[in-house]
């Protein structure tokens, strides 16, 4: 059990319940505060104009709402913002949503009724996930849009996706002896405000993100046994002179991965002890960019992952409601802590830096498939008869139209400010097509460093080195041979491909 409510969560914390499915309870002291909160708005608003409580919403806040149709707003707010279109989002993302929301009222500074925060626990224990369309939020009011379908499965209507179906929520909750809520004071308008959504999907890009590093990582320091490279480039004593975390770190992996390998050469033993008497020299005295400036490369992917991490962290622990009910200072305080700016740019942030990693995976496949490159593997590393079989040549068209599609989903989100709402959101975030973004251009990216695996299997199979690898390319070598075993005859390779992508997004690579 994961307690929640009283300290702040960790993105740990995110993966034990969304990966390792661990379940949720309330921290008592939560629920306590939460129900002190609702006590205080019930006393305070009396009397008083308090947005969306006995306004309108937005550019109608102007128009006072009666008493006998507070209650009602609360519903009609739900209802009128479910208007979202486009592919659902799928469900580990919106569980990762809820849980953000979840931790965002159990801060107590929403006003909610006590029975919303239990019933949003019971749907992520029972995994239980409203139906949330991709489009439709401006990440202004947050995720307006994505949040009304969420909260739309709270008073038991809309639709949810339970044990591999959709199902009308009535369905699911009648099965599972689930009441829904019931409005009280201003439930409608604090369920629909917030980050929750794009911070949800964005936590699942970090815990990817970071994975996917790990990969490329990895994978360049096997690309760099197939050329036999010289082990200075990611040495501590070049690295350490630049002052960039990421690269120091990155450069510190390499050195894990190879220390066992047999096939990394000091450049000393080549150039610096033997006297060289020839004008044009035979070997290549530094290896291309693409493998001798890695750490150059993925520490600024590594530097902004952290950053992210950190930046989405605070936000899942900060309070994203409008207005903030604060009973500790017996006030009501109106702004926009719903606004997604720090999402959205984390987010274009990330993006781009995925996007280079996978420009850097395409850069390295071609190596490998180009022989007047590399010399010594044959072409597209084509095991079978030259010009009778084709090897990997088909297989890089899909490589080069991936990171060309990630080159151009990598413009900013965050500038990309559309007014709406009567000129009320006259300046919006995009964070949560931001996140939405960055969630494809990471799948696109395990795409293409599968693709890069593939290459890689091949080439040590033709070179015969298997036994020379370190330690960690070995391991990695074996576990996906199992997947997809050497081949030389030409076949279908999509679901290869789909295979081997799947292994690397579930297994958590670490150093």
């Amino acid at each position: 059990m994961i307690k929640i409510g009283e300290h702040p969560l960790t993105l740990d914390d995110f993966n034990n319940i969304l990966y390792n499915k661990e379940k949720i309870k309330i921290d008592p002291k939560a629920l306590e505060k939460v129900q002190s909160n609702f006590n205080f708005l019930d006393k305070y608003c009396k009397g008083k104009v308090i947005y969306g409580i006995n306004t309108g919403l937005g550019p109608m806040a102007q128009y006072r709402i009666d008493d006998k149709d507070c209650i009602q707003l609360q519903y009609n707010t739900i209802r009128s913002h479910s208007s979202g279109t486009g592919n659902p989002i799928p469900d580990i993302y919106v569980k990762s949503a809820m849980i953000v929301r979840l931790n965002n009222f159990l801060k107590g500074y929403s006003g909610i009724h006590p029975e919303v925060v239990e019933l949003l626990k019971n749907l992520i224990n029972k995994d239980i996930y409203p139906l949330i369309p991709e489009h439709g939020g401006v990440g202004a009011s947050g995720d307006l849009v994505q949040l009304a379908h969420l909260a739309l499965v709270l008073i038991g209507e809309g639709e949810v996706s339970f044990q591999g179906e959709i199902l009308p929520t009535k369905t699911v909750f009648a099965q599972n002896n689930i009441h829904p809520v019931k409005m009280h004071l201003r439930e409608g308008l604090s369920l629909i405000n917030g980050t929750s959504v794009m911070t949800g999907i964005g936590l699942i890009n970090s815990i990817l993100a970071k994975n996917l590093l790990n990969w490329a990582i990895l994978a360049s320091a096997m690309i760099n046994e197939i050329a036999v490279s010289f082990d200075d480039h990611f040495s501590k004593e070049l690295n350490n002179v630049k002052l960039h975390e990421g690269q120091i770190k990155v450069s510190e992996i390499f050195r894990i991965i190879l220390k066992s390998s047999k096939l990394i050469r000091k450049r000393e033993d080549h150039f610096f002890n033997n006297h060289i008497s020839d004008y044009l020299l035979k070997e290549k005295v530094q290896e291309y960019y693409s493998l001798r400036c890695v750490p150059q490369i993925l520490g600024p992917v590594y530097d902004t992952i952290e950053n992210t991490e950190k930046i989405l962290i605070n936000e899942v622990n900060s309070v994203s409601d409008n207005p903030i009910i604060d009973s500790e200072n017996n006030n009501v305080y109106h702004g926009g802590n719903f606004h997604g700016d720090y999402v959205s740019l984390e987010m274009d942030k990330l993006k781009i830096a995925i996007t280079k990693l996978s420009m850097l995976c395409e850069r390295q496949l071609n190596y490998l498939l180009n022989d007047k490159l590399n010399n010594k593997l044959p072409p597209f590393i084509n095991l079978g008869k030259l010009g009778l079989n084709f090897g990997m040549q088909g297989i890089q068209f899909t490589a080069t139209s991936t990171v060309a599609e990630n080159q151009t989903l990598s413009f900013p989100m965050y500038i990309h400010s559309i007014p709406n709402n009567n000129d009320n959101q006259d300046i919006v975030s995009m964070g949560t097509n931001a996140s939405l973004i960055t969630k494809q251009i990471i799948e696109n990216s395990y795409q293409v460093i599968t693709i890069e695996l593939i290459a890689i299997l091949q080439a040590i199979d033709y070179l015969k080195i298997e036994d020379k690898l370190s330690g960690y390319s070995k391991t990695t070598f074996t576990n996906l041979r199992k997947i997809i075993p050497k081949f030389k005859e030409d076949s279908p390779r999509y679901k290869d491909i789909q295979n081997v992508k799947n292994f690397l997004m579930e297994y958590k690579l670490e150093f």
